[in-house]
């Protein structure tokens, strides 16, 4: 991945196919000349075929279109109950992103783990994960709801302390993340997962209202799910597990008085710099 942008100039040439057309490229300030790029319409964005490599993906935005070379990952960290996936699946949804939930394959791998007599970190190796939209699938069976039990939320907790589940899902997720355009989001994605990412986000908020979203989110007792929080706090900050602190050249976003639209607003702005 490449975190230099192009420019595209007005259309120079329009083509008798509607959808082709000849843009002059330029990467910083540095003329390329004509390209001829075949544009494909997806939510938001276009995404443009050249007459051979690179992929171009062209991005609609103030100013007009602009081609970037290569694809672009924006990758969301913070602690349990901040807001990750809601933000995640709106900004991939808003952008047009393939949104990657790191902590449903964790999940998967407690569930399966549940009902084998085998290592976690062999279970990570053997099982086959499909994120499918909003959809989860485990060896070809839909969890989706299933990983969202109490008893599986705290098992993965505990696998993802094991540095041989680590190794064998950061390895799944990042050959996915090679190709095309991802919101991917975790509790250290940014530090491990996808550290050459074009944008990071911290996502943090303050300990209660993390609480009180996740005991709306489950159905469960605030003061309960704050207890719990601090155990699984300390427990995902042990040993390889780095969820308290940013990356270096992360942006940290405090999510406690903020809409979701103004959080997803924001990482929006930064994925527009990041494209110039």
């Amino acid at each position: 991945m490449t975190s230099a942008a192009a420019r595209a100039q007005a259309p120079i040439n329009h083509q008798s196919r509607p959808d082709r057309h000849e843009y002059l490229l330029t990467v910083k300030g540095r003329e390329l000349g004509p390209a001829l790029v075949m544009l494909m319409k997806w939510g938001d964005r276009h995404y443009a075929e050249p007459a051979g490599p690179p992929r171009l993906t062209v991005h609609r935005g103030c100013g007009g279109r602009r081609v970037i070379l290569g694809a672009m990952v924006i990758a969301i960290d913070g602690p349990a109950g901040a807001g990750k996936s809601s933000v995640a699946r709106a900004v991939a949804e808003r952008l047009g992103f393939t949104y990657l939930d790191t902590g449903a394959m964790y999940r998967c791998v407690a569930l399966a783990a549940s009902d084998r007599a085998e290592p976690p970190a062999a279970v990570a190796e053997r099982i086959a994960i499909e994120l499918d939209h909003d959809r989860v699938r485990l060896d070809g069976r839909d969890v989706t709801e299933a990983i969202r039990a109490a008893e599986v939320t705290e098992g993965a907790s505990r696998v993802a302390v094991d540095p041989g589940v680590r190794a064998a899902l950061v390895a799944k997720q990042q050959a996915l993340l090679r190709r095309g355009d991802w919101v991917a989001e975790g509790r250290d994605i940014a530090l491990v997962v996808a550290p050459e990412a074009e944008v990071k986000v911290f996502l943090t908020a303050a300990s209660e209202e993390r609480a009180r979203r996740r005991a709306a989110q489950l159905g469960g007792d605030v003061a309960t799910v704050l207890r719990e929080q601090a155990l699984r706090d300390e427990r995902d900050s042990s040993g390889a597990r780095s969820v308290t602190e940013p990356a270096p050249d992360a942006v940290t976003v405090d999510t406690t008085d903020l809409t979701l639209d103004e959080v997803v607003a924001r990482i929006g702005e930064l994925a527009r710099e990041a494209g110039r």
